[in-house]
C-alpha cells in the first residue's frame, strides 16, 4: 500500500536519439541574455556580467513536436536554444570537470509570454508567469555525448513558416557550458536529470497558432514545432 496522501505525479522524461531508454528530468535552469545580439535587442549591455538563472519546471519540457498557444497573453516568442543535460552533478564543480558532468545535448525552445514577462520586469518581480507555463520548453531527443561530443561551436537557426528569424553560432555564447556548470554548482547542488538552457540568439519574435517553427543546430540536427 502506498504511503503517499496522494497519486504520485509522473517522472517527466526525454527521448534518447538511438536508443529506447529515456532521460529523466529533475530540474531546469535557464540562463539570461546569453548572446550579446540578443542582450541589445532586449535593451540591455552585451557586456559581460555575472551571469544570472531562472526556472522552468521539469513538466514544461514537452517533446511532442507541439506548442499549445498560452492563455493569458497576445505575445508570446520564439527562442532558440540547446540544452545541456546531466548526468552527474555536485557542489563547487572545477570549471575543467564541469563537461565531464554532461550527458547529452538537445534542441529547445524557451517559449516566453513576453507580455506577461515585460509586466513582471516593470514592478520587479519574478518572470516564472512569462516563462515556466505549460509545455513552454518544446525539445527534441538528447543526443548522447559519446555521438556527438560537445558542440561548441556551430549555426543554430529558427525558421517560422519559411522565413529565418534567429540565426546565430554556439560559440557567440558569452558564458560557455563549463563556465555554466561551475558557476550553477557555486549556488546549488547539481544532480543527475538537471537540465540547462544555454539562452538564445537575437531575432527573437512572435509566433500565432497555425505557424510551424523549424530549428537546426549543427551537429544536431532539426526539429519542427507547430504552433496549435
Amino acid at each position: 500500500m502506498s504511503k503517499f496522501a496522494i497519486a504520485t505525479p509522473p517522472v517527466v522524461a526525454l527521448p534518447v536519439a538511438g536508443s529506447d531508454a529515456l532521460f529523466p528530468v529533475r530540474r531546469v535552469y535557464c540562463i539570461g541574455r546569453n548572446y550579446a545580439a540578443h542582450a541589445i535587442e532586449m535593451g540591455h549591455d552585451p557586456d559581460r556580467e555575472a551571469p544570472f538563472f531562472f526556472q522552468k519546471n521539469p513538466d514544461n519540457l514537452d517533446a511532442s513536436g507541439e506548442f499549445p498557444y498560452p492563455p493569458k497573453s497576445s505575445d508570446v516568442h520564439h527562442e532558440v536554444e540547446i540544452a545541456v543535460m546531466l548526468k552527474s552533478g555536485g557542489s563547487d564543480i572545477p570549471l575543467d570537470e564541469a563537461l565531464n558532468h554532461v550527458f547529452g545535448y538537445a534542441l529547445s525552445l524557451d517559449m516566453t509570454r513576453r507580455d506577461l514577462q515585460g509586466e513582471m520586469k516593470k514592478q520587479g518581480r519574478p518572470w516564472e508567469i512569462g516563462k515556466a507555463f505549460e509545455r513552454s520548453a518544446p525539445v527534441g531527443p538528447v543526443h548522447p555525448v559519446s555521438e556527438v561530443g560537445h558542440p561548441d561551436h556551430g549555426r543554430i537557426t529558427l525558421k517560422v513558416n519559411g522565413e529565418l528569424r534567429q540565426e546565430g553560432d554556439l560559440n557567440q555564447m558569452i558564458w560557455k557550458v563549463p563556465e555554466m556548470i561551475s558557476y550553477l554548482s557555486e549556488f546549488f547542488e547539481l544532480a543527475p536529470g538537471d537540465v540547462i538552457m544555454s539562452g538564445t540568439p537575437s531575432g527573437v519574435g512572435p509566433v500565432n497558432r497555425g505557424d510551424r517553427m523549424e530549428i537546426e543546430v549543427e551537429g544536431l540536427g532539426g526539429m519542427t514545432v507547430s504552433v496549435v
